[in-house]
């Protein structure tokens, strides 16, 4: 027989059947140059004694219909039919009361890499079949990127699978210039899920072959194997500045050749007055830069020289637009992009995320894969997903997006299937308050993560190697069937058959269904996929082969790739997406906005809340709050593998060593995180590799909180809840002041690895 695979979005498992009563062992897929352990351990039974086991109700809402009480009371077990006619009938009372406007359908994407099984199409598709719901644009990780860059240059989608191929950069590269590193534990992930990790050897493969790289950022160990050159160590939210100063040393240098600019590039005079200081005053030097950034004037020149002396990638991390005035360091970096000119040349130009995801940088062939068709939404009332909160507090105020001006819908009932937002939220103590608003909570989740807890309903769902689905993502190479590898457990329903359930309670069961099962479904969207990649001359075998084979191998058919190659052969035949067709260093439309807080080119705005600001007297450290090592965003945290990498059991916040001596922290000490938005406790991890003045907490803990703190370690308790511009609305979590002082007394000890209290129906 051959072997059994499954996918997640951290990449490829084998399956291989055990003894009757063991669970399948898994393995890391044999093609994987550099696998990963996220996933490995997911049987253990400290993941498994925190399934959800059977519909449950919270019990004040069973008994009063109180929103009140949420994540702090127990639930009540009832037999499916008893869940899902109360699920339906709120979802009912809802839609004929209020609109389907006032129903929120949330979800973030994440909750599955198979294509069919993919929680945010199912629950949309659902909602579809009855009218539509309010949705949310965009994502917690590239807000501000994604409306952004449409308007300049390309959209983050085109974006995120364009970029130069690795063997590329090898052979042409020799000045490797990223701002916010390339860490590798981002890149163990992509969305939909990882084929060969490529990273690590991508970056060793530049290093080996004679190319410079320098990290720029306020810590120092986060660009591969410590494969850079040169850490430049700058403060947080302050690159844009750095980007300008270095545009302004371009500008001056004798080799500095507009041609690119004035043949594939429209508005730089607008931009070049700013930058000489025309417009306001202010000329972006080195010296200017220098005070802001804290980086010496001299290196800031030396640096720009080299840009037109070698062929220059630059590089910016996703990290540096979740913050306030997320847009800028994208348009400056585009921007100088295209002064170095370089564009479209092999090893030259930009990056937007080399090391966000895996896809970055792959040399696989780009196929449209399989998809789950989702319908049209009749409801026109959207939110930008960062504004969750303030849509359930401000119902009927006002906001600003991408140039228009919305409403906040009134919403009376959640729906969440997929993500958990009490991780990627901000400022989780407000998101606590806004979520006991809405009448109604229903939750689909396979576990009693911090959601399901905040849920008045939860619908226990099954997790991918518990059904049948196609693994599939842009450019990572692998079509992977991922046959079953173990019956639900417990009472889990996949996700497709619980909303199959609700829709023929309200009367939509054929629509949404159109009568097939889930074989049914995985063979209709497999086929059309394989036909639309036969029409692009690479042909795939039929469904029942592909099933029985386990995996297709697309690597053959791996081609360099450079990106904008095209456009800069010949920018009118082939032109970008702009209202130009060319690279908007000044943009028109966004300049017509009128928005002072994103102007029409790159600027410095101060952010909100910085090391430079009066805020800083009584919060002198700047929160980073990025991804962690041992799991993809909250998935998994109650794993072996996540739960050694914590201290004392809690997450680790890094600081440097003179910010631990003032305040006498020592390594493994229990700290407390604070400021005016929460508190949280941590295990002090002292290093060198982080800059005085800034500590690293990263996302991801379970959200546990006490009477008065937090106690495991989630940084969200302390992020700013606020949009990054009135252009995006986008997350601004790196944006963040605080202050850490050592724990005294006894640690409260954690509980959120402990599940509910449950009371059993008769």
């Amino acid at each position: 027989m051959s072997p059994r695979y499954s996918a997640a979005h951290w990449g490829v498992y084998q399956v291989e059947q055990r003894a009757e009563g063991w669970p399948p062992r898994l393995t890391a897929f044999a093609q994987d140059p550099d696998p990963h352990p996220i996933g490995l351990d997911q049987f253990d039974q400290s993941v498994a004694r925190l399934r959800v086991a059977r519909p449950a109700v919270r019990r004040g809402w069973l008994e009063r219909r109180s929103p009140t009480g949420r994540g702090e009371e127990s639930f009540v077990e009832l037999p499916w039919d008893e869940a899902l006619d109360l699920a339906a009938g709120e979802i009912d009372r809802v839609r004929k009361s209020y609109g389907n406007e006032a129903i929120f359908g949330g979800s973030y994407g994440w909750g599955s890499a198979g294509r069919f099984h993919h929680t945010q199409s199912q629950i949309h598709r659902f909602y579809n079949m009855m009218g539509g719901y309010v949705r949310s644009v965009d994502s917690y990780s590239l807000g501000a990127g994604r409306v952004l860059m449409p308007h300049i240059v390309a959209g983050m989608d085109e974006s995120n699978v364009s970029h130069t191929s690795w063997d590329v950069l090898a052979q042409h590269c020799r000045l490797f210039v990223s701002f916010g590193g390339v860490p590798l534990k981002n890149t163990r992930v992509s969305s939909s899920g990882a084929g060969r990790h490529r990273v690590r050897d991508g970056l060793r493969g530049l290093r080996n072959a004679g190319g410079n790289i320098i990290n720029i950022g306020p810590v120092g160990d986060n660009l591969g194997d410590g494969d850079a050159a040169e850490w430049i160590a700058i403060r947080p939210n302050t690159d844009t500045a750095m980007m300008l100063a270095l545009a302004w040393v371009v500008l001056h240098d004798p080799l500095f050749d507009r041609g690119f600019l004035d043949s594939h590039c429209v508005g730089f005079d607008h931009f070049r007055k700013y930058l000489i200081g025309e417009t306001d005053g202010t000329p972006k030097t080195p010296e200017w830069a220098a005070a802001i950034t804290g980086v010496e004037a001299a290196r800031i020149v030396a640096l720009g020289t080299d840009l037109l002396r070698h062929r220059t990638m630059l590089n910016a991390a996703w990290a540096l637009q979740r913050a306030a005035h997320g847009e800028q360091p994208f348009w400056a970096l585009v921007t100088l992009a295209a002064m170095v000119g370089q564009i479209g040349l092999p090893g030259g130009g930009y990056g937007l995320g080399y090391g966000a995801m895996n896809v970055m940088g792959s040399a696989h062939p780009r196929l449209p894969g399989p998809v789950f068709p989702q319908g049209s939404n009749g409801v026109s009332a959207f939110i930008p997903c960062a504004r969750v909160a303030d849509m359930l507090l401000h119902p009927g105020e006002r906001f600003t997006y991408n140039g228009g001006s919305y409403v906040y819908p009134d919403v009376h009932l959640i729906h969440w299937a997929g993500g958990n937002p009490f991780h990627h939220h901000q400022d989780l103590n407000r998101l606590r308050r806004a979520w006991a608003r809405p009448k109604t909570v229903i939750v689909q989740e396979p576990y009693w993560t911090p959601v399901a807890r905040h849920a008045d309903i939860i619908l226990p769902a099954t997790i991918p190697l518990e059904r049948d689905d196609i693994g599939f993502a842009t450019r990572e190479g692998l079509f992977v069937a991922m046959r079953q590898a173990v019956p639900p457990q417990q009472e889990a329903r996949d996700d497709h058959a619980i909303f199959a359930a609700l829709a023929a309670r309200l009367g939509v069961a054929d629509a949404f269904t159109e009568g097939l099962d889930t074989v049914d479904w995985l063979r209709r969207i497999y086929t059309e996929s394989a036909a639309k990649i036969a029409a692009e001359g690479i042909a795939l075998p039929d469904f029942d082969l592909f099933w029985e084979q386990g995996i297709i191998d697309l690597s053959p058919h791996d081609a360099p790739h450079i990106m904008h190659a095209d456009f800069r052969e010949n920018p009118i035949a082939h032109p970008l997406r702009t209202p130009s067709g060319k690279i908007e260093i000044y943009s028109q439309t966004i300049a017509n906005f009128g928005l002072e807080d994103c102007p029409g080119h790159a600027v410095w705005r101060e952010p909100f809340e910085w090391l430079g600001s009066q805020k800083a007297v009584r919060y002198p450290l700047h929160l980073l709050s990025d991804q962690p090592e041992r799991r993809l965003h909250s998935q998994l945290d109650a794993s072996p593998y996540s739960r050694a990498g914590k201290i004392q059991q809690r997450e680790p916040v890094f600081l440097n060593p003179a910010d631990a001596a003032a305040r006498n922290i020592a390594d493994g000490d229990i700290v407390e995180i604070f400021n005016d938005r929460g508190r949280c406790l941590g295990g002090a991890l002292v290093s060198a590799a982080i800059m005085p003045g800034v500590v690293r907490l990263s996302t991801g803990a379970w959200f546990d909180p006490g009477p008065d703190l937090e106690r495991h370690g989630n940084p969200n308790v302390l992020t700013l809840d606020r949009g990054a511009s009135s252009l995006s609305q986008g997350c601004a979590a790196q944006t963040c002041l605080v202050d850490i002082k050592r724990f005294e007394g006894t640690a409260p000890p954690v509980e959120i690895f402990d599940p509910p209290t449950i009371i059993h129906s008769a």
